[in-house]
């Protein structure tokens, strides 16, 4: 008898499952439109009301720029200060969730726990936790940044280490190399491209977060978004909302071309 050689093809799922989780996703729908009220009636009756916005919105008072210039240059600060600040902190964090790095289910595990309740608490609310502590300004935007920080790259920068190859943690061990210097030479080099490709893609989250901190008092450009649409002054909101896209383009391009020369 001939052996078999071919390899064995899995068998598509069934019509009748298909159907089973299109209906299942349908019943969800469902229920999310009606334990929200969602009323498409309402959507479609309030257009009118959302052109009268968006006339009132345009054009935009560019004199405006000159007064919200070192409001936005303060928000590209905090977020620079809260990314770097939160990547360094995220190291050692992301070193203990590791299971590869840790082996004991009594650390990493608690210390996995920990991440996930930092990554669970907003970035606004957790400005406005540190605004009742610090007092209005920058310094709770930086500090809610910091700790947004920690919870992505970490949580992004164990899953990573979790994947490295032990061929040269091996070799480390069998020259008698201590854990810090198999860590330096084995593990970094490894690691490197993406934990920059992720402090990179972080920053690139927290000037959008930034930008709106001052929303609860965090100091940035947000506090103008309260001012103008508390007055009304729709045409200098797009005013900042066209600037703020503007910073954000350009460092979502300036930070794509480094991640591709990393990775």
């Amino acid at each position: 008898m001939k052996a078999n050689t071919e390899l064995k093809r899995p068998k598509p799922p069934g019509r009748l499952k298909l159907y089973m989780t299109g209906a299942l996703l349908i019943l969800l729908l469902w229920g999310s439109f009606i334990q929200t009220e969602a009323n498409f009636g309402e959507l479609i009756s309030g257009l009118p009301n959302m052109m009268d916005l968006l006339r009132e919105m345009f054009p935009p008072k560019w004199s405006y720029f000159e007064k919200i210039t070192d409001a936005m240059l303060e928000t590209i600060r905090m977020a620079l200060i809260g990314t770097t600040a939160g990547a360094i902190l995220a190291v050692p964090i992301a070193l203990l969730c590791a299971s590869n790095m840790v082996g004991s289910a009594w650390i990493f595990y608690p210390v996995r726990l920990l991440l996930n309740l930092i990554r669970t608490i907003p970035d606004l609310l957790l400005a406005a936790l540190f605004v009742a502590i610090f007092g209005l300004g920058p310094v709770p935007g930086i500090f809610a940044l910091t700790v947004f920080s920690i919870g992505l790259i970490a949580k992004l920068t164990y899953e990573a280490l979790e994947t490295i190859d032990h061929g040269p943690l091996e070799a480390m061990t069998s020259v008698g190399a201590n854990r810090l210097q198999k860590i330096i030479f084995a593990v970094i080099p490894q690691i490197q491209a993406h934990f920059m490709s992720y402090t990179l893609y972080t920053f690139e989250i927290n000037i959008r977060a930034a930008a709106i901190l001052g929303l609860v008092g965090a100091g940035g450009i947000g506090h103008y978004y309260e001012v103008t649409l508390g007055f009304l002054e729709y045409d200098k909101t797009s005013t900042i909302i066209i600037f703020t896209l503007a910073i954000v383009l350009i460092i979502d391009f300036a930070s794509t071309k480094l991640r591709e020369k990393l990775l």
